[in-house]
């Protein structure tokens, strides 16, 4: 992923580069050259995502009306939204689901009982430091829509391990193909067709 600024040390006599904050991110994002820009916060460092492309877009409106279907009015199917995860981590997940009615809510929500992510050139990184991420938030169940091999990761369990980026990863992690179908953490007795998920 490109990177716009990275808190990472520099040799000496180089300019430091900027550790951006929670509030610095949200103020950026909401500036109009930046609106059209897919970006996320990552331990102070903004990493420019890729734009949409129609089958993206697809993926998030089938899953986002799969998940709202699923889970009900109780529950708050967050798209694209802020999820802050820590004081210098925000990775705005395609999709978030939050308990509670959207109401309810009146600051950007810490947590969630399951994230998605829609991805095709990003897999690699959704699969990998994403995942990570997730798990160390103590995101118990993440899905990554997979655009290219029409099958959705799950990822679940998330253990601390040091050997990993941040320090945990996901215990259990499951392939299913279109044929299959899902169950959510939060709801087990309710399943969802990963076919109605995808393009």
């Amino acid at each position: 992923m490109p990177i716009l600024t990275a808190p990472v040390p520099q040799p000496k006599g180089s300019a430091p580069r900027k550790r951006w904050t929670l509030d610095e991110f949200h103020l950026l994002c909401g500036l109009p050259k930046f609106e059209n820009r897919r970006m996320i916060l990552v331990e102070g460092e903004i990493l420019d995502m890729p734009n949409p492309n129609p089958p993206h877009e697809v993926g998030v409106g089938e899953t986002e009306e799969a998940l709202r279907n699923a889970f009900g009015s109780e529950f708050w199917v967050r798209v694209q939204m802020a999820l802050v995860l820590g004081q210098a981590t925000d990775p705005m997940p395609d999709l978030a689901v939050v308990p509670g009615p959207r109401r309810k809510h009146t600051v950007h929500p810490t947590s969630a009982l399951l994230v998605v992510e829609v991805s095709e050139s990003s897999l690699y990184y959704d699969k990998g430091e994403k995942a990570n991420l997730y798990a160390a938030g103590g995101i118990a169940d993440y899905w990554v829509l997979d655009l290219n091999n029409r099958c959705v990761h799950v990822f679940r369990d998330p253990v601390a391990d040091p050997d990993e980026p941040f320090g945990f990863r996901y215990q259990t992690q499951m392939i299913l193909a279109t044929t299959d179908s899902i169950s959510r953490l939060a709801a087990p007795n309710a399943t969802i067709a990963v076919a109605n998920l995808l393009p």
